[in-house]
């Protein structure tokens, strides 16, 4: 755990201790952050030095549109439409401050600077949290079968008074019923492999009862991979061309 236990450092010490000689570091959020993965690797990069470790570390920054990734996340929404097409499937990725992502943009003319600024993945946008989220949305759409206009994307948890990057999920989700006659969805949360508070707590109770208030009446929420062996097998083989 990047913050708990079982530890980063009790984890190396185990595999130093095993003998193992080369070593794949996977944080598990599917799109790069500075505040996630980038402090995941440095916090593994520090704790090998001051280890002494032998073995050879190798990184996997992001795997945002990996097939196996975007498999595992089709598999849970297909299971939760169960065979019926919701009104808008939401796709709500954690948010972040925007100076975050406009920090990637090294030409400072791109992130946030241009109105299709996250429609395809280039140089400038390579790093960029919400470009890869929608490049994760984009890859969802196309394997889940669903029309572009009936998928929705959205940014949640945002906090103080700096700007975050939008549209914001508590501000879209009344907005599709009260505005678009919305009255079945499916919800998704791809910036997390497995469910945590902001799944569960933010999204299936207070998203629920954020559509049910604005006149919606079907809310489904769809689980993360989690322990699914399809997403077992997919961070194997995202790991496997890692080494």
């Amino acid at each position: 755990m990047r913050y708990g236990n079982p530890s980063i450092e009790n984890g190396l010490r185990a595999l130093e201790a095993a003998g193992v000689d080369e070593i794949v570091v996977f944080p598990l959020y599917p799109q790069y952050a500075e505040s996630s993965t980038r402090s995941s690797i440095e916090e593994c990069r520090r704790l090998a030095a001051r280890l002494s470790l032998k073995a050879k570390l190798s990184f996997v920054k992001d795997y945002y549109e990996h097939p196996a990734f975007i498999r595992s996340y089709v598999e849970r929404i297909r299971a939760t439409m169960n065979g019926a097409t919701p009104d808008r499937l939401l796709l709500s990725f954690h948010g972040l401050p925007e100076r975050h992502v406009m920090r990637t943009d090294a030409s400072g003319s791109h992130c946030l600077k241009r109105n299709d600024c996250c429609a395809r993945i280039v140089a400038e946008n390579r790093d960029c949290y919400r470009a890869q989220s929608f490049a994760t949305a984009r890859a969802i759409t196309r394997e889940v079968g669903l029309a572009s206009e009936k998928v929705v994307v959205a940014f949640q948890s945002r906090l103080g008074r700096t700007p975050w990057i939008k549209p914001f999920t508590d501000e879209v989700i009344p907005d599709l019923a009260t505005s678009q006659g919305v009255k079945s969805i499916v919800v998704a949360c791809p910036s997390f492999a497995a469910d945590c508070l902001e799944t569960i707590e933010e999204m299936g109770d207070r998203g629920r009862e954020l559509f049910a208030q604005a006149g919606g009446t079907e809310f489904r929420l769809a689980p993360c991979p989690n322990s699914s062996d399809t997403w077992a097998d997919g961070v194997l083989e995202i790991a496997r061309e890692n080494i």
